[in-house]
């Protein structure tokens, strides 16, 4: 699951999916119902991968609070967004028994839920593939590594061969001035 291009754009409801920078803002496409819109520099956007719960201790990542979710749905039915506010505190009590009561409104549930469900029947919550991308990450990162090293190899040389040539340049001509 990739929050990275997910995102939450205040003053609209629902998600949205990151297609383009525009000039004065970004382009995004409406996971429900598919269609494009410019959302101005001044309008707040946040992607899924930036939020985080608020709890007694440190803060909660979104994508952990998710799978909390995820994990406990088959035993526990997610309430709608709209059900009363003591279901929906029940419910972050069982998914996330440490969040901060003061700081974590009603409104963040409900947000929260309605999430979890859209991105739940989009089929983009996919938990079993965490482990893969760590392992790809990693080959990266090896791939990413060698290259660099070829690189700095190849500038060393290609600077060596660039310096000596003007070195001579500058003492010959600064020879041939003086006399």
């Amino acid at each position: 699951m990739d929050l990275k291009e997910i995102m939450s754009v205040s003053g609209q409801s629902g998600l949205f999916k990151f297609v383009s920078q525009g000039r004065n803002g970004i382009i995004v496409e409406s996971f429900a119902d598919k269609k494009r819109s410019f959302v101005s520099a001044s309008h707040k956007v946040s992607t899924l991968e930036d939020i985080a719960i608020f709890t007694d201790g440190e803060e909660v990542p979104l994508k952990d609070v998710l799978k909390n979710i995820h994990e406990l749905e088959p035993g526990i039915q997610v309430p709608d967004p709209k059900s009363a506010p003591d279901d929906l505190k029940k419910f972050m009590e069982k998914v996330l028994p440490n969040y901060d009561r003061d700081r974590v409104y009603i409104s963040d549930i409900k947000k929260l839920v309605s999430w979890y469900k859209s991105l739940l029947d989009l089929k983009l919550l996919n938990f079993e593939e965490e482990a893969a991308p760590g392992d790809k990450a990693k080959t990266k990162e090896k791939v990413e590594v060698e290259p660099e090293a070829e690189s700095k190899n190849k500038s060393k040389a290609t600077t060596t061969k660039a310096k000596k040539p003007v070195a001579k340049e500058k003492k010959v001509s600064g020879k041939k001035s003086e006399k």
